[in-house]
């Protein structure tokens, strides 16, 4: 009998599979290029520049930047959003973020308060993780430097109003940082409409290049508030012994992770030709009919906005008291279907929805290559889950 065929429910995490041109695109640059970035005047070395290049200019345009030059790349979203918190704030700085971020924001904003250095006030969200820009314009003040929220949720998927959001905190003098983890490939995403002076994002999941990358807009200017956190070789300017203040060698110093980004560009063609609306309807359509299917499972809640156009490609459930790595590893063992369990690095999100003392929840999450049969497949999965349970 021939094992169940692999269901891949976790692309919050890194979507997979990569479109086959990422890994021709990684595979190539081992075999043939091998070059390193701005480190040489020969061929193959020029045509990983040529590579990069190409890369910024599809991510600016992708998002709306006027320039390739302000985007910075980094190793993750991670990377992005620590250069951009780190880099940009001073001792005495206020932060307004919210109860629905990663701890990649948490956690560095966090570190700088308990150093004394900055104050931080976290606004509340609904049940579904919606926030009130009522909520933060009254969390503003004056002394406010920046805002930090996320596009979208990677617990409930929820989609927050970051323009009004922006429209507030740009009226009080503050800066908005971005965290697009979850929308970059999955969703329609432009600064300008957005408002962001800062957008941090991963190239591994919506835009389905390799693990290792990722990326921080800069808006035109602000690179000379922002402080390079590394510095050495760019490859640029050698002749100084101090970090050069230009977009983008200010922050990449050392060897750029060239494999990832040539499977990076690969990836973000595949998007762009596919279309950002056609894989959003795809997701959302596929997230419609999970959400649907499972509504009236009993013991099962479901979290999150009920609109499918409220949402990214994110469903997490708890299925009574049954905890939801339990839940995860069966799925896995019985079904092959892969889900991701847990607080999903998003802790004050879990305590909003009242399933942090539970563990968490089970989350699955959907990308450009999940298919209605994988979806029924888990539903079917969950009937029997849910039944022997309550059984």
């Amino acid at each position: 009998m021939s094992a169940s065929p692999r269901i891949y429910l976790d692309n919050a995490a890194t979507s997979w599979p990569k479109p086959e041109a990422v890994y021709a695109a990684v595979d190539r640059y081992q075999r043939e290029l091998g070059a390193p970035a701005g480190r040489g005047a020969y061929s193959e070395a020029l045509e990983v520049e040529r590579r990069l290049a190409a890369l910024r200019a599809a991510i600016a345009r992708l998002i709306g930047a006027q320039h390739g030059r302000q985007i910075v790349f980094t190793s993750n979203c991670t990377a992005a959003l620590n250069l951009a918190i780190h880099g940009l704030l001073r001792p005495g700085d206020r932060v307004v973020t919210t109860q629905v971020e990663h701890n990649s924001v948490l956690r560095p904003l966090g570190q700088l308060e308990d150093d004394g250095a900055i104050e931080v006030e976290r606004v509340g969200c609904d049940r579904s993780g919606v926030v009130d820009p009522d909520d933060i314009a009254r969390a503003l003040d004056k002394r406010t430097r920046l805002v930090v929220v996320s596009h979208a949720s990677n617990v409930t998927g929820a989609i927050q109003p970051v323009a009004e959001i922006a429209r507030l905190a740009h009226e009080h003098g503050a800066l908005v940082l971005v965290d697009a983890a979850q929308t970059t490939g999955h969703l329609s995403v432009d600064v300008g409409s957005l408002g962001a002076d800062l957008l941090a994002s991963a190239g591994h999941k919506g835009l389905l290049g390799p693990l290792g990358t990722g990326f921080l807009y800069i808006a035109r200017g602000l690179e000379a508030q922002i402080r390079s956190l590394q510095q050495g070789g760019t490859g640029t300017v050698s002749f100084q012994d101090r970090q050069p203040d230009t977009l983008p060698d200010k922050y990449e110093s050392g060897n750029l992770n060239v494999p990832g980004l040539v499977g990076l560009l690969a990836g973000l063609e595949y998007v762009t030709e596919r279309g950002i609306d056609d894989v959003a309807a795809h997701e959302r359509g596929l997230i419609g009919r999970l959400r649907a299917a499972l509504a009236d499972v009993p013991g099962l809640r479901l979290f999150g906005p009920t609109s499918a156009e409220q949402t990214v490609g994110v469903l997490s459930v708890a299925l009574g008291d049954f905890d939801p790595q339990e839940a995860a590893a069966l799925l896995d063992t019985t079904h092959r279907i892969q889900t991701r369990a847990g607080l999903h690095c998003a802790p004050l999100m879990h305590r909003a929805l009242g399933t942090f003392d539970a563990g968490g929840t089970l989350r699955f999450s959907v990308g450009p290559f999940n298919t209605v049969d994988q979806i029924d497949t888990a539903v079917g999965a969950m009937r029997e889950l849910a039944a022997a349970t309550l059984a």
